[in-house]
Order: structure tokens, then C-alpha cells, then sequence
């Protein structure tokens, strides 16, 4: 047995067995989320959210999930807001400082692991606790692509992939009905059909968020008038 077991909560510090309990829960943040999903086309990446609006009076239109972070990339979180939010600001002002130092773009992967990088300083440090939300970057350089962050700061490079309280159900349905070189069109009829699946409320253009990035044209995000098309 070892000693003073709840001293290991207090901090970012491994215990006897090699766990992270702030990480672990940072990741139990994650899975207590609003679904959301990226799926990789044959021309494109596609992301498709679920808003969970919990109050009656909430203005939808102040909600949002999918976000672009450059011209030819997007992203979208599930977990706590005030991180996931923070987390996208920080990969725009970083995609924005590499096009005026460089004058091009970061590529997704690039901006995978800066963003890991940053999130993995909340694990290391006494005084600063993980960020309780998991990203899904993707865009288009050179073929589209897609990456997970998570809140340990590891990532990884998916086909398509699912975070937040619908990930199990949503990652089943994945690896039975994705498949290499869906349309831009279908990767979003995918990833909308997971979401009913998941959801227990009807979808509408109030409570869901879909962006796309296709090769050629730049990131775009359904409008209220689009939305209904694919709902």
C-alpha cells in the first residue's frame, strides 16, 4: 500500500504505477462531451459537431465547434469550452505568425505537434494542470489529413476519428462504413448519420456545426441555410 495515496491528485506527478490521475482526468472531461468527428475525403477533411445546448435561452449562434485556423486548415474540440477555445486561438495566432515569418503556410501536422508541444508544458509543470479537451486538426498540404490531439499531449494521424461521449459508438460505425476516397458530400453524410446515432435530440441547424476544407478552395463552413441539406 502506499503511503499518502491522494497526494498524487494534488499535482502533476506520477504515482508508484506510472499514472497521471490530472491527465486521467482531463481525459474523463473529454468523454463527458459534445461529439465530434473528422473524417478524411478523397479531395478534402471534413468535420462535423455536435453542439450540446443545455439552456433554454442559450443564443445558438454564439456556439460554435469547428473552427478555421488558416486558409487551408480546421479544427474542432470536445471538453471543457473555456480550454478548447483557448487551445484555437492559440493555433490561429500560430498559423497567422508562421505566414508572416515565412510567408506560407504551416502544414497540419506541423501545427499537430506545435500544438502538442504547447498542451504537454500543462503536464510537466507544478502549478498547471491539463487541458480537459481533446482536438481534431485537419486540412489540406500536399493530400489532406487529419490528427488527434489529446489531453496527454500525444497525437496521432487518422483516416477518421471520433472524440467526446460518442467516441466509442461513433468509432464502431467508422471502422464498419468508412471507407478510402468518400466524397466530400459522403464524408459528411457519414459523420452526420453517426451523430443521430449518438444523439438523443433531433439535429437541426441550431445545435450542429459542419466545415469543410476541399483541395483547391479554402476552409468553409456550413451556413443556417446549408445545414438543413445534409440534417
Amino acid at each position: 500500500m502506499y503511503p499518502n495515496v491522494q497526494a498524487y491528485d494534488r499535482g502533476v506527478m506520477f504515482n508508484p504505477d506510472g499514472r497521471l490521475f490530472q491527465v486521467e482526468y482531463a481525459k474523463e472531461a473529454v468523454r463527458k462531451g459534445a461529439t465530434s468527428i473528422g473524417l478524411v475525403a478523397k479531395e478534402g477533411v471534413v468535420f462535423v459537431a455536435h453542439k450540446n445546448v443545455t439552456e433554454p435561452l442559450a443564443i445558438t449562434a454564439t456556439i460554435q465547434k469547428v473552427f478555421k485556423i488558416d486558409s487551408h486548415m480546421g479544427a474542432t474540440y470536445s471538453g471543457m469550452v473555456a480550454d478548447g477555445l483557448h487551445i484555437i486561438d492559440t493555433a490561429r495566432s500560430r498559423a497567422q505568425n508562421h505566414r508572416l515569418i515565412y510567408d506560407d503556410y504551416k502544414s497540419v501536422e506541423s501545427m499537430a505537434r506545435d500544438i502538442s508541444s504547447y498542451m504537454m508544458q500543462a503536464t510537466q509543470y507544478g502549478g498547471l494542470r491539463p487541458y480537459a479537451v481533446s482536438l481534431l486538426v485537419g486540412g489540406v498540404d500536399n493530400g489532406p489529413k487529419l490528427f488527434e490531439i489529446e489531453p496527454g499531449a500525444s497525437f496521432l494521424g487518422y483516416k477518421a476519428d471520433a472524440i467526446g461521449a460518442g467516441k466509442k459508438i461513433a468509432t464502431e460505425v467508422l471502422v464498419k462504413e468508412y471507407e478510402d476516397g468518400l466524397s466530400v458530400d459522403d464524408a459528411i453524410k457519414l459523420g452526420v448519420k453517426i451523430v443521430k446515432k449518438i444523439s438523443e435530440e433531433k439535429l437541426t441547424e441550431d445545435n450542429m456545426d459542419i466545415g469543410y476544407i476541399k483541395e483547391g478552395s479554402e476552409y468553409h463552413l456550413l451556413t443556417r441555410d446549408e445545414l438543413p441539406n445534409f440534417l
